[in-house]
């Protein structure tokens, strides 16, 4: 029998367990969408007496109206149970009917609870200050992508641990990347938040395995667009008309003299500015990305920055230490000001910290360990993909020297 194409009951003899006396146990089987769970009725009867096609006793006698009376029973509590419990989930399985049948409590977790419970405790720590607002941000973001695939791909809203197979990474990473056009890289990203969520979910034995751990998370660094030193000279050293388009300038050269992506040199105060055991300007404060402490000395044109709008009326008025604008129209203005410099490459507030990692330290000099710690990097390795961007330059310049120096040797053998 069928029930709203999804749930099908069947009675049968199981036959293997015959017992002496010829008798052979009755079991109802309940299969939704391929997944079976069956148990006993605690009832037992011949062969021959057993009709297969109607799941019922055959005759007439006391016993065959009992037996199926009972079984009439069975079947409508079955039905019971499921009806109720397809009006309160969203899966149902067929263990979840049996288990609802024979009174047996289940506390099968499911994805989004999981993510509830780690973004939970997870923001009470970032309150106390040992974990960053901003990660616990960016795993809400991840659950909310969760959400919008698990509803257009399974049809659903949430879905049990149980349930999550190696499947739902490949089909994560195919909506993220072809159905929401989100970069691979952000994608991956996503789909670590939920491998770590899976993790957590195993640790705490709701579920037995992450079959997510299979799904191998794989990273492209990117072309990262930085300023050369000549740029950023021609970019510090013009006029403009527009008092906005210097300011955004401003806070630009800035954040490439001191590391400082956008979040960071919005929330910077004057109280951030002190000085240091060497009698230096430094800044002393907290990234928001990985609560890493950035300490950074403040250069001579970061320092001329400062000056220039301690007395700026935003400034003053909302205690900021520089006039930085939203983020949205930074970036937009950055685009403008590139085209006025003959700066021919997409700028936005992150190329800043770019350029500060290679142009400003690495190229000259200041040691990996020491830009890392600037940059306020926990891991070092993140650091080295700066470093790479040096290498290749160091092999371009290198080429273009030797190409320099052959032209030079083959004209004084032609003039010898």
């Amino acid at each position: 029998m069928k029930l709203n194409q999804n749930l099908s009951i069947l009675f049968w003899l199981f036959k293997a367990k015959q017992s002496a006396d010829g008798k052979m146990p009755i079991y109802v089987r309940l299969t939704i969408e391929g997944r079976r769970a069956q148990f006993s009725l605690g009832r037992k009867i011949e062969l021959e007496k057993w009709d297969p096609q109607a799941g019922l006793m055959g005759g007439k006698s006391e016993e065959a109206r009992m037996i199926n009376s009972y079984i009439s029973t069975v079947r409508g509590k079955i039905e019971r149970h499921y009806n109720i419990l397809v009006s309160t989930n969203e899966y149902v399985t067929a263990e979840m009917v049996v288990n609802s049948y024979l009174g047996v409590k289940e506390d099968n977790k499911t994805i989004l609870q999981a993510f509830d419970y780690h973004n939970q405790k997870f923001l009470e720590k970032a309150k106390a200050g040992i974990f960053s607002i901003k990660t616990h941000q960016r795993f809400e973001i991840t659950k909310n992508k969760v959400i919008d695939f698990m509803k257009e791909v399974y049809k659903v809203s949430d879905m049990p641990l149980e349930k999550i197979k190696f499947a739902f990474g490949s089909e994560l990473e195919h909506f993220l990347t072809v159905k929401k056009g989100i970069k691979s890289n952000t994608a991956m990203k996503y789909i670590k938040n939920t491998k770590k969520i899976m993790n957590m979910a195993v640790n705490l034995e709701w579920v037995i395995t992450n079959p997510l751990n299979s799904f191998k998370c794989t990273y492209v660094n990117p072309e990262r667009e930085i300023l050369t030193p000549i740029e950023l000279g021609q970019m510090y050293q013009k006029e403009f008309v527009s008092k906005r388009l210097e300011e955004v300038r401003d806070v630009y050269v800035f954040c490439c003299y001191t590391g400082y992506a956008y979040a960071e040199v919005e929330k910077l105060k004057p109280d951030d500015v002190c000085i240091g055991i060497d009698g230096e300007r430094w800044i002393r404060t907290s990234r928001d990305k990985t609560d890493g402490k950035e300490n950074i000395m403040l250069l001579p044109i970061a320092l001329q920055i400062i000056e220039k709008y301690k007395q700026h009326p935003l400034c003053k008025v909302k205690n900021k230490l520089l006039p930085v604008i939203t983020n949205q129209k930074f970036n937009e203005y950055l685009a403008e000001i590139a085209t006025l410099c003959g700066i021919n490459k997409h700028l936005t507030s992150h190329t800043a910290r770019h350029t500060f990692a290679t142009s400003v330290t690495l190229t000259n000099g200041v040691p990996i360990e020491t830009v890392s710690e600037m940059l306020g990097h926990k891991d070092i390795r993140t650091t080295q993909i700066y470093a790479k961007i040096v290498q290749q330059k160091l092999s371009t310049d290198m080429k273009a020297l030797r190409e320099k120096l052959h032209h030079t040797i083959c004209e004084k053998l032609l003039t010898n």
